[in-house]
């Protein structure tokens, strides 16, 4: 189909749909401050709650279900230490499905912490997901955010296309489903910023997955008769998404950024159905899918600042076994894409600062509910839940590691005024005055 062919029969299947990213104006309003350390950031955010002990400190069964001998790195390609050898169960076979006795073969030689530099013991602002969310996105408090609405503060999308002056497709949002509040994180409702500074977003299990698939892939011209799905498409999303009345939804790239979105759209449907979509080797999940189509988003567009959701280790509430399982996953699908940067990207490589951190972390002792193996789970609400971790590593990046439980360094809204610091406008973002006041770059904090 020609191009003009397939723009013309297109505009109503994905101008329409929220699924379609949403579309924003470029241009800049304010000159650059600072000295610019890299051209790309990507940040993961593990979303879901990850507990200090399993995590970053190598506990593994010890601290959470008491069994002696039973500490162990489950994270290899984030951090360093060995591997557990008591009571393994948090594996994959080659066919992504459970099995309990072979973890993951390390995909990088050397930790992301080798490279680069850990925090290792950094304060979250709130033990809950989706402050906890916004937090990383704004680097404010977020005390006083609810659900269901967009951020009270601007994110950095938003400071980054103001101040910094780039481009609507320079900045994603790659979210992960749309309960709650996470389709709402692409920009905040604030009146000197909003949607026209936010970030282009995808959700890819809906946008790319079945549903989307089966109803926005065939670009053609509908009748009034296949119209009817895709209006009930829009209808349960909108519903969804749980937007006000006073919503703004139709905002704009320019036309060649329209087109070039289309065409990403089109190319990824004839990609799936040829089997070409690369994934992590050795997992299967949700958040597998979700770091998947981040790669081809990065591989195409090659944004600026783009922030990928994952979440499925909120599974610990009820089942610790499925939580060790994903906390294993998401540190191969993390050092999944850091790797297809490097490798595939030739424009980020070595020209990217690649971050990651949990929003919260989970508590200290656990609830009563018992899994498959007899094992507690856990919560997020007490102390504990607010020691997370941050890892930073790539271009102008130093090697090191700072922090302990006896000697926290930084606090989650630390983020957002790092990411200013690399692309050169810390100033601008934390003069703008809605900024922790006790957030820095953690640059800075070094």
């Amino acid at each position: 189909m020609k191009r003009k062919e397939f723009i013309k029969k297109s505009t109503l299947t994905i101008g329409a749909g929220i699924v379609a990213p949403y579309i924003l104006p470029s241009g800049r309003l304010f000159a650059r401050t600072g000295t610019e350390k890299a051209e790309h950031v990507v940040m993961v955010m593990f979303a879901g709650g990850v507990r200090q002990q399993e995590s970053i400190l190598g506990r593994y069964l010890e601290d959470s279900q008491g069994v002696n001998g039973a500490a162990g790195n489950i994270m290899p390609n984030l951090f360093n230490g060995n591997a557990p050898t008591k009571k393994v169960v948090y594996g994959l076979d080659i066919a992504g499905q459970t099995k309990g006795s072979d973890p993951i073969p390390r995909l990088l030689s050397d930790s992301l912490a080798n490279k680069g530099m850990v925090f290792n013991e950094v304060r979250a602002q709130s033990a809950g997901h989706y402050v906890g969310l916004n937090t990383l996105l704004t680097g404010s408090l977020g005390t006083a955010q609810g659900l269901k609405t967009r951020p009270v503060s601007p994110t950095i999308f938003e400071y980054l296309r103001k101040h910094r002056g780039f481009k609507a497709t320079d900045c994603w949002f790659i979210g992960n489903g749309i309960g709650n509040s996470t389709p709402l994180l692409n920009s905040s409702n604030h009146a000197n910023y909003g949607l026209d500074y936010g970030a282009n977003m995808f959700i890819p299990p809906i946008t790319f997955g079945s549903y989307g698939r089966n109803i926005l892939s065939n670009s053609k011209a509908y009748s009034n008769n296949e119209l009817m799905p895709m209006y009930e498409m829009k209808n349960f999303l909108n519903n969804s998404f749980a937007l006000e009345d006073s919503r703004q939804t139709t905002i704009k790239n320019t036309d060649d950024e329209r087109t070039h979105i289309k065409e990403f759209m089109r190319g990824i449907y004839t990609k799936q159905s040829l089997g070409q979509i690369a994934m992590p080797p050795a997992a299967s999940s949700g958040d597998a899918f979700n770091v998947a189509y981040a790669a081809e988003i990065l591989k195409e567009f090659k944004p600026k600042m783009l922030a990928v959701n994952i979440s499925e280790v909120d599974g610990c509430h009820s089942n610790f076994t499925g939580y060790l399982r994903s906390l294993h996953r998401a540190d191969h699908i993390t050092a999944w894409l850091y790797d297809y940067i490097q490798t595939n990207i030739p424009e980020m490589k070595d020209n990217t600062v690649f971050i990651v951190t949990p929003e919260c972390g989970r508590n200290l002792n656990p609830n009563p509910i018992l899994d498959e193996n007899d094992w507690v789970a856990f919560d997020h609400s007490d102390a504990n839940a607010l020691r997370v971790w941050s890892l930073m590593v790539g271009k102008n990046v130093p090697k090191m590691s700072v922090g302990s439980e006896g000697n926290p360094i930084g606090r989650l809204t630390d983020l957002v005024p790092t990411i200013a610091d690399i692309f050169g406008v810390y100033d601008d973002v934390m003069n703008a005055g809605y900024i922790d006041p006790s957030a820095m770059s953690q640059f800075m904090r070094v």
